[in-house]
């Protein structure tokens, strides 16, 4: 199987929640999706930019089966984002200081010169430059899947609009899909996978449904980043040559697991 390379962010989060849970963890779509690819049996690292908080984090024994080959790292922050959420796991405010991560786009374009073709997945974030990237991927004619974040999904669809008939694979949720469908018909998509929280998720074959499951019921913890384990367990599960009906269903089934476990916390640096 070809590796998967995911073009996106590595990140310090911190979250709240009126109940009183939340905290700072290690985030970011790029690591997160790597790790659930990675769980799920295809070798797939970032193509991300590390500050100096993390450039140690390859090192880090927990994300040792990562390919880091593709992670930039420079002096500065990482990226860090502040995740507000009601006591049900809906967002309701961002904050964000993109640090390093302000020079991804120009990472990712050099990456991209070096090596032509690959398989990647988009994780359509601020402050990639997703429009430049997109037409990129496409000139190489490079496998290519993405995704969205709420907070700035309907500018960057529109972003990425021109390209979107080119992806193997379009992730949304619920809300982002409304968005999506109102400025493209599905009908001209290879393949869409919808996601609604504890409700029903589905797959789209150029516009026609041809897999369902609905989520088992787990009494989540932390709901960041679960959408990112969706797409990466998909998309491996795909890579192994599985229906879409398999695939959603270990998909679904890993986001349920990462919504119970305690977020992932950020590995000390080694002493020398």
């Amino acid at each position: 199987m070809t590796a998967l390379a995911v073009i996106g962010n590595v990140s310090r989060d911190t979250t709240c929640y009126p109940d009183g849970r939340g905290g700072t963890s290690l985030g970011g779509a790029a690591l997160l999706t790597s790790l659930a690819a990675t769980r799920a049996g295809l070798r797939a690292g970032p193509v991300c930019v590390l500050g100096d908080d993390l450039a140690h984090l390859p090192e880090a024994a927990d994300f040792a089966a990562l390919d880091w080959s593709a992670a930039y790292r420079l002096a500065g922050p990482t990226p860090s984002f502040g995740l507000t959420y009601d006591v049900a796991g809906e967002l309701l405010a961002v904050t964000a200081d993109y640090g390093v991560a302000e020079r991804l786009t120009d990472h990712v374009l050099a990456h991209l010169a070096r090596s032509a073709g690959g398989t990647y997945h988009v994780c359509c974030r601020r402050p990639l430059g997703v429009r430049t990237v997109l037409a990129e991927l496409t000139r190489q004619r490079a496998d290519f899947s993405l995704d969205f974040y709420l907070p700035s999904a309907a500018p960057l669809i529109w972003e990425a609009l021109p390209w979107l008939t080119d992806a193997s694979t379009v992730f949304v949720n619920a809300a982002e899909y409304q968005a999506l469908r109102g400025l493209v018909d599905v009908a001209c998509l290879r393949e869409v996978v919808i996601t609604d929280g504890p409700r029903t998720a589905r797959v789209l074959e150029s516009g026609r449904v041809v897999a369902e499951i609905r989520p088992p019921t787990r009494s989540a913890c932390d709901v960041t980043g679960a959408g990112d384990t969706l797409a990466g367990t998909y998309r491996a599960q795909r890579a192994r040559g599985t229906t879409a009906q398999q695939a959603l269903a270990q998909a679904v089934f890993a986001a349920a697991e990462h919504v119970t476990a305690p977020p992932l916390p950020i590995p000390a640096p080694r002493r020398p």
